[in-house]
């Protein structure tokens, strides 16, 4: 452990602070540090950003390809950069820049924060060992490339082919031969007598022996052929063989070593590691790219430099990943998967903005029942409520009806919808009538209907989405689209209502994955239209304009088809 003694003061400005290009002393300093995994930009975080934004449009000069300038050379990829206002010891205020993992190929840039842990420093044993391991490669590569390996290889592999084809040709003739020995003594048993049959018998038994033999010798043939093979393969193949296992080791430990050398701070001095960090999350061995984002390597330098963090955040420069959905310009929250563990030990002790989820704001929201009998009933979920209890809010739909229905038997949920979702959802009284409703959501012959206010103008009238879905590993519960592992989700569309800069439309979801309507309009493969108030795939705003406003099912007692409808209020 060290401590903020233990860093070197110094009266030198910080190389990477940069100071406002515009008077910011009427702007009000936030009380908290910003919460990094769901904000809204401070208004100095919004000029910082606007000033990095003005330096990095039409800057071509690294080499990278954010895919902004037309007719720019190599593969096109945007990235994550990020802004930390800070204080200086002088008590002024400026920002930090970073950009997440690399730019042409290098982590280092002038006005940008470096590394917290740089693999591609020359002098570190990264590089080192990094050499090592090329020069492993290369002596692997030439092994293998050696003629005569080459040429006993091929000979071993049509040797190989060749035995098994005469042993399965030899199989086949001796199967065939049984089967007319059979007939044969079936036949001929009946036609002569007892003493001319056992003659026959014994030569039949003497063919099958021949057969046993001829098999038995043409397997001692191969065995023996391709183990004089395997002979002079064995000492080429198993050095090969010895310096992979070499190498494999060796890379292990240079990533172990990574990890247990790769320290992060917290504004009270404490360095953790992080293999620490994430083995105390139960997550081993750490994601690739962990600690490469943008928020650590900010806070990193502002610890070093003791500078006082006042407010973060961080925007996508640039065309979207192919399956992912980011917007250019646009602010996003830190991911989970790699920076959650991290800014969870970085940002111990600060005082930072409430964590929304935690909130209880959901007190004053009512659950209206838009219908019911004995067995089932709809409610209208309101947005900002659970569908079921979260990991850390227990109020939810879910817990509202098994306080209204203390007696009743079922997983009273049906289905669910997005937290920020509104609309209405199946709940059912009885376990039976529960197994009823989900016998129908899996044969997919419930329908719903969701109405949506998206951003931008669309050009057709309706249409289909088919865009198979994932989980983001990286940064859960974001969705992306993924045609190797991804699970098949359609979407129907139609268009209700134009109007300046928006289009209402009605979705008709298929298949019902995570996030489906959300994605699928908002992707570029899909609609390119993001919904209203979407903070994972959009803009955040007031609310999610998304609205369940219609199911259509089966009573599961009575037979009759149900249908019941509930507009939204926006």
């Amino acid at each position: 452990m060290i401590t903020t003694d233990s860093i070197p003061h110094t009266s030198v400005q910080p190389e990477c602070f940069t100071r406002f290009k515009v008077p910011v002393h009427d702007i009000s300093l936030p009380g908290r540090f910003t919460f990094p995994f769901h904000y809204t930009p401070h208004p100095l975080c919004l000029q910082a950003a606007r000033e990095l934004r003005q330096y990095l449009d039409g800057h071509t000069a690294w080499g990278h390809n954010f895919g902004i300038e037309p007719d720019q050379a190599g593969e096109v990829y945007g990235k994550m950069f990020g802004v930390l206002v800070v204080m200086n010891q002088q008590k002024e205020l400026g920002y930090l820049a970073a950009f997440s993992g690399k730019i042409g190929g290098k982590t280092h840039h002038p006005g940008f924060v470096p590394p917290v842990f740089d693999l591609l420093d020359e002098g570190g044993f990264y590089r080192r060992e990094e050499d090592v391991l090329s020069e492993m490669n290369r002596q692997i590569e030439n092994l293998e490339k050696q003629p005569f390996l080459l040429k006993l290889l091929d000979e071993y592999q049509k040797e190989t082919a060749k035995a098994e084809r005469q042993l399965e040709a030899e199989k086949q003739r001796a199967k065939n031969s049984k089967l007319q020995r059979k007939l044969r003594r079936e036949e001929q048993e009946k036609l002569l007598s007892a003493e001319d049959f056992s003659i026959l018998d014994a030569e039949l038994i003497e063919a099958s022996k021949r057969d046993h033999y001829v098999l038995r010798d043409l397997k001692k043939y191969w065995k023996q052929r391709l183990e004089e093979l395997q002979a002079q393969l064995e000492p080429l193949v198993g050095e090969i063989q010895v310096l992979k296992e070499t190498r494999k080791k060796k890379s292990s430990a240079l990533q172990q070593h990574i990890f247990d050398h790769y320290f992060f701070l917290n504004q009270a001095g404490q360095q953790k590691s992080l293999a620490d960090i994430f083995q105390s999350n139960a997550v081993a061995p750490p994601p690739s790219g962990a600690g490469e984002c943008a928020a650590p390597k900010l806070l990193q330098y502002a610890f070093l430099h003791h500078l006082k963090p006042v407010a973060m955040a961080e925007f996508w420069w640039g065309e979207s990943p192919v399956g992912e959905v980011r917007k250019h310009g646009q602010f996003y929250p830190a991911c989970r998967g790699k920076c959650e563990p991290i800014l969870g030990h970085m940002l111990e002790g600060m005082a930072l903005d409430k964590n929304p989820m935690l909130e209880g704001q959901t007190d004053t929201l009512d659950v209206e029942i838009v219908y019911e009998d004995k067995h089932l009933l709809v409610v209208n979920k309101p947005a900002s409520l659970l569908s079921v209890p979260g990991k850390n809010v227990t109020d939810s739909v879910l817990f509202r009806m098994k306080q209204r229905y203390p007696d009743a038997t079922g997983p009273l949920v049906v289905h669910r919808l997005d937290m920020g979702t509104s609309g209405l959802m199946l709940v059912a009284k009885t376990a039976e009538v529960y197994k009823a409703l989900q016998s129908q959501f899996i044969g997919r012959t419930i329908k719903k209907r969701y109405v949506a206010v998206l951003e931008g103008v669309l050009e057709g009238t309706s249409g289909t989405i088919d865009l198979p879905l994932r989980v983001d590993l990286d940064d859960r519960p974001r969705q992306m689209v993924c045609y190797t592992y991804g699970k098949h989700a359609r979407t129907e569309w139609t268009v209700i209502a134009r109007g300046q800069g928006t289009t209402r439309v009605h979705f008709f979801p298929i298949t019902g994955r995570t996030h489906q309507l959300r994605v699928h309009a908002a992707h570029t493969l899909g609609l390119h239209a993001p919904i209203l108030g979407d903070e994972l795939y959009g803009n955040k705003g007031e609310r999610l304009l998304l609205h369940a406003d219609r199911i259509e099912f089966k009573h599961p007692v009575t037979g009759e088809v149900v249908v019941v409808q509930k507009d939204p209020e926006f």
